[in-house]
Parts: structure tokens; C-alpha cells; sequence
């Protein structure tokens, strides 16, 4: 039963959050035009200051760096480090390009289908994307560490789609607070929040997100990128990101705490959460309706608890608590990025 024993509250916290700087290493990134300047650079520099940031103003979350030199470190590694150390929060700091030089500013992406519904994922910001997805060219035997994947490969990214959307709902509400405290920065348009099938992002068993800062071809973000104090002004505005997510992260914890103190009659309390209450494991979420025979349901029979525009997959369901667990151990070696939720008739609420 050590599974069911209670957790202390700050335990339960945003106690731990991973900040990846991007590229790294033989892995140079975008380059600038007069080749003098490059992403891989820019990243560990603005990454290393939100880190000690955070370490300053929070000293009881661990903060973790994928790479704290210039060293190659592969995508998969860069989420694993996440995983292993139960991360609350990822956040991949990038530098954007193109091959015009007019395009500029900073843009947040969470993983998941074109954020325009009207839109064809494959024919929008795909050389983004598949730039960022071309670092596992760099590695050894990548076919075999991804799944066959090929980031030239459009087909290649259908099987992002559904899986790691179990974090959806955290993920866009982190990208949110980081698009907003963006703006007024050194880096001035503002160019939205993007869903994009990125590697790093779908390997990832937390909320996470990838964040675009200006664009290294453009000549006012790169001169803005090149000073260490607009770098810093940068890493200030992701640092009150952090802060307010952690207040919304944490205070919703302390609501879901009060809601489930036991009543003062606990006899009849519990004959009625016998047919209220009932647990299961969410495998994902998703704005689309997805049929029940789908292969990514791997012969389960989801139920489906609707949220605005979002529909939430829930499978192993039972009344039993105990039962729930036995059940979500089984289903976590499927589903990596699932969590256990408590249902009841007001919807589906995660809990540990």
C-alpha cells in the first residue's frame, strides 16, 4: 500500500523544472548571416542566467541544465534528463532563422497539431520544425533511437500527434504566461503561440515548451541578441514566467487540497463517493474527436470527458483507488506521459 500513503503538500509543488539550451557542440544551430554569430551560443548564455534566477528567488526547486558548456547533446538525452528527474516543467530555449532577413520576433510552441484548425500541419512553419528535428542527423544510428523517424520526412510526424497531449492544457497555459511577459522585450514582435510536432518536446513526460527568441537572421534581433544586457532583460521576462506559472501551478494544487478534506461525516461521505468517484489514467487530449477503434488507444476503450474544445482520453477506470494504481502502472509502460486523475461528476482532475 506505500503507493496510497498521503504526500507531504510540497511535495507536490512545481519542485523541479528542466531548462534546455538548445544545439550545442558540432551542433552550431541557426548562424548568422556574416557566420560570426550562432544560436548554440545565444541559448546557453540566456538558459544560464533564467537558471540562476530561479535558483536565487527559489531555492527549494531544483533547477537542472541539459547542457551547461558547449557540448552535443542528443534530443533524446535532453528529455530523458527531464523524465528521470520527475520534472514539473521543460523549457527549450531557442533562436529562430529563415532565409529572408526580414522575418523577426519571438514566438512560444507547445507540441501538437497546426494551432489553426484550417491549417495543414505539414504546410506551415515546417522548415522550423524540421530544422530543429535535424539535429538527430548528427547522431549515431538515429533510425533506431527514434522509431524509424526522418525529420525530412513528412509522414514521419503523423505519429506525434496524439501521444504527450496528456500535458496539452499545462503546456499552453505555460506558453501563455511566457508569450505575455515576452512582450515589450528586447526582442519586439510578438509572433504567437505555435503547436508543432518538435522531437524534444514529444519525448517529454511533462509540460513543456519550446521558445523561439527572435530571430538570429534579422538584424535588429541579432543586435539585440548580441548585447549581454538585453540577454539578461530577456532571461528576466522568462524568469516572471516562471514565477507566475509556479503561483498558478502551486495555488491550484492547494484548491484540489481543500476540496478533498473529508467531511465531518465520513460515513455518509464515502457511500456517496462509491458511485460519484472514480478513478482512471489520462493517456492524452486532444481538440478532435478520436474513434474509439483507433490504434493509438492499443485495444483499450477510452472515455472521453469533454473540457471546452478539448477532449480528455481516460482509460483503467474503477471506483477503487487501489485498483486504478495496479491498473496505471501497466498503463504508464504504454503511455509514458499519463497521469492518474480522480473522476467526478464535475470532470476529470489530476492527482498523485
Amino acid at each position: 500500500m506505500l503507493g496510497l500513503l498521503p504526500l507531504r503538500a510540497e511535495d507536490l509543488k512545481l519542485h523541479t523544472v528542466v531548462i534546455d539550451a538548445g544545439h550545442g557542440g558540432k551542433d552550431s544551430g541557426a548562424v548568422s548571416k556574416d557566420k560570426k554569430s550562432y544560436e548554440k551560443t545565444f541559448t546557453l548564455s540566456i538558459a544560464t542566467m533564467l537558471s540562476e534566477k530561479i535558483k536565487e528567488a527559489f531555492p527549494e526547486v531544483k533547477v537542472i541544465m541539459t547542457r551547461s558548456t558547449d557540448k552535443f547533446v542528443e534530443l533524446r538525452d535532453r528529455a530523458n534528463i527531464a523524465n528521470k528527474a520527475g520534472a514539473n516543467l521543460f523549457i527549450s530555449i531557442h533562436i529562430n532563422s529563415a532565409y529572408s532577413t526580414s522575418p523577426n520576433g519571438y514566438s512560444v510552441h507547445i507540441l501538437g497539431k497546426s494551432s489553426n484548425k484550417n491549417r495543414d500541419l505539414f504546410a506551415y512553419n515546417m522548415d522550423v520544425v524540421k530544422r530543429e528535428n535535424s539535429v538527430v542527423l548528427l547522431e549515431d544510428d538515429y533510425t533506431t533511437k527514434y522509431q524509424g523517424f526522418d525529420p525530412s520526412d513528412e509522414k514521419s510526424y503523423i505519429f506525434m500527434t496524439l501521444m504527450q497531449n496528456a500535458y496539452l492544457e499545462q503546456s499552453l497555459l505555460v506558453a501563455s504566461v511566457i508569450s505575455e511577459k515576452l512582450k515589450g522585450g528586447p526582442i519586439k514582435a510578438d509572433r504567437g503561440i505555435w503547436q508543432n510536432p518538435f522531437l524534444v518536446l514529444w519525448a517529454t513526460a511533462m509540460p513543456a515548451v519550446l521558445v523561439e527568441l527572435g530571430f538570429i537572421s534579422n538584424a535588429n534581433d541579432l543586435a539585440a541578441l548580441k548585447q549581454e544586457s538585453k540577454r539578461e532583460q530577456i532571461a528576466q521576462r522568462l524568469f516572471e514566467a516562471f514565477k507566475d506559472y509556479k503561483e498558478i501551478y502551486d495555488g491550484s494544487l492547494e484548491v484540489q487540497q481543500q476540496e478533498s478534506v473529508p467531511a465531518a461525516e465520513p460515513e455518509k461521505q464515502e457511500s456517496v463517493q462509491v458511485a460519484a468517484v472514480r478513478y482512471g489514467t489520462q493517456i492524452f487530449a486532444s481538440s478532435r474527436i478520436i474513434d474509439a477503434s483507433d490504434p493509438s488507444f492499443m485495444g483499450y476503450k477510452p472515455e472521453v470527458i469533454n473540457i471546452g474544445s478539448l477532449n480528455k482520453y481516460i482509460i483503467g477506470i474503477f471506483e477503487s483507488e487501489e485498483e486504478a494504481r495496479k491498473a496505471n502502472a501497466a498503463i504508464k509502460q504504454k503511455y509514458p506521459g499519463s497521469f492518474m486523475v480522480k473522476l467526478t461528476p464535475e470532470g476529470a482532475t489530476r492527482f498523485k
